[in-house]
């Protein structure tokens, strides 16, 4: 573990600049298919009309592994960067999408029957009743959607993008250079153990009513 450190601390430099690449396509990806996720899952959740017609697209593409598209979108995307950004919203827009759909149908009905009772407006059923009671299920999907953007930026990486952490394994490994690749390897754990402690930190203060609550 201390030559693995250490190996890291001489190559800090590389390693830095790989790892902002990274964060920075993790991030992006990973907002955009959250903030695309909400919208999709909140609007079939709460609209069966809306349901029944997009369903079905998102049955189709679940089964689907994120990694079977990345050889597609390399071919199609105008640049590596986009494609690669678009292989994590993909894979954090369908975690988020189903999570959204699935609390806000689950939320009971009679909350909105007393929320209309009491003169709610549609976007106060939306927003005050529907979402507040899917949180739960909600924030799930934001955990899961990271974990589908984390395996999803180490194969774009290896794949075809021209920096970050994952094309540096990968080119630590064509110079036989182990040590270099175990020093990246051990920065990627760090990065997405960090990220995950955060989302779980975020997860626990929006739902802190909870407390006492949930055995």
């Amino acid at each position: 573990m201390n030559y693995i450190i250490n190996i890291a601390w001489i190559d800090r430099a590389y390693l830095i600049e790989c790892t902002l690449h990274t964060l920075r396509l993790l991030l992006l990806g990973y907002f955009i298919g959250v903030a695309l996720g909400l919208v999709t899952g909140i609007t079939c959740g709460y609209s069966e009309r809306v349901r029944y017609w997009v369903n079905p697209v998102i049955k189709f593409l679940g089964p689907i592994p994120t990694s079977t598209w990345i050889p597609i979108v390399m071919v199609v995307a105008t640049s590596l960067f986009k494609g690669a950004v678009f292989i994590i919203a993909l894979g954090s827009w369908f975690a988020v999408t189903v999570a959204s759909m699935t609390g806000i149908s689950n939320v009971d009905k009679d909350f909105f029957d007393a929320a209309r009772t009491l003169g709610a407006s549609s976007r106060q059923l939306v927003f005050r009743v529907a979402i507040p009671h899917a949180m739960p299920s909600i924030l799930q999907g934001c955990t899961q959607a990271m974990s589908s953007a984390c395996v999803a930026i180490m194969i774009a990486e290896m794949m075809g993008v021209k920096a970050g952490l994952g094309w540096y394994m990968n080119w630590a490994k064509s110079w036989a250079a182990y040590d270099k690749m175990f020093a990246a390897l051990f920065v990627i754990c760090f990065i997405f153990t960090v990220v995950t402690k955060a989302l779980d930190l975020i997860k626990r203060r929006v739902l802190r009513w909870q407390n006492g609550v949930v055995k």
